[in-house]
């Protein structure tokens, strides 16, 4: 394994590791600064992700947890291993799956499942399932029936309609 990190940087530097604490997180440029328990030097910019263009697996540590620091080279520094985490990606080329401590995201192209304290997102390109539902059961409370003494007026159990209504906008969003 030694070998290969090295082969992939191109140096024959050698390759250690130290624990540390994560003092900041760059989401944007998914880098961290550690401050070494062993009292040495600050490092800052370790990486994240070896490729982030090309999606993978993504934790993003929390300050103040501890991390397992490897270095490939003099200069670049990889997280190799995380201890209490904010954020937790996974990426399959248009497939990703994102886990924060508010909520958790299923993405497949335009199709999105999205569930947070606030309830489930079924969403499809500009569809959701509770819009979906909402529309038939406003359908369903505006029935009508054709009978021997002519058209009904409304329904005789719309109150049941009601309650099923406000139970799906209390689950889905």
């Amino acid at each position: 394994m030694k070998e290969i990190i090295q082969k992939l940087a191109k140096t024959a530097d050698e390759i250690y590791a130290k624990i540390g604490e994560v003092v900041s997180v760059d989401k944007d440029n998914l880098t961290v600064d550690v401050q070494p328990l062993d009292g040495s030097a600050l490092i800052d910019d370790a990486y994240l992700q070896a490729d982030s263009d090309n999606g993978g697996m993504l934790q993003i540590p929390k300050v103040g947890s501890l991390v397992c620091v490897v270095f490939i080279n003099k200069e670049t520094a990889i997280i190799a291993n995380t201890g209490e985490i904010d954020a937790f990606t996974i990426k399959i080329k248009n497939t990703s799956f994102e886990i924060s401590p508010d909520k958790a995201v299923l993405k497949k192209d335009n199709t999105i499942l999205e569930m947070d304290q606030d309830g489930f997102l079924f969403k499809k390109e500009n569809e959701t399932l509770k819009k979906l539902m909402a529309d038939l059961i406003k359908a369903c409370k505006q029935l009508k029936f054709t009978t021997n003494n002519g058209p009904t007026i409304s329904l005789i159990n719309i109150q049941d309609f009601i309650a099923v209504e406000t139970r799906f906008n209390q689950f889905l969003k």
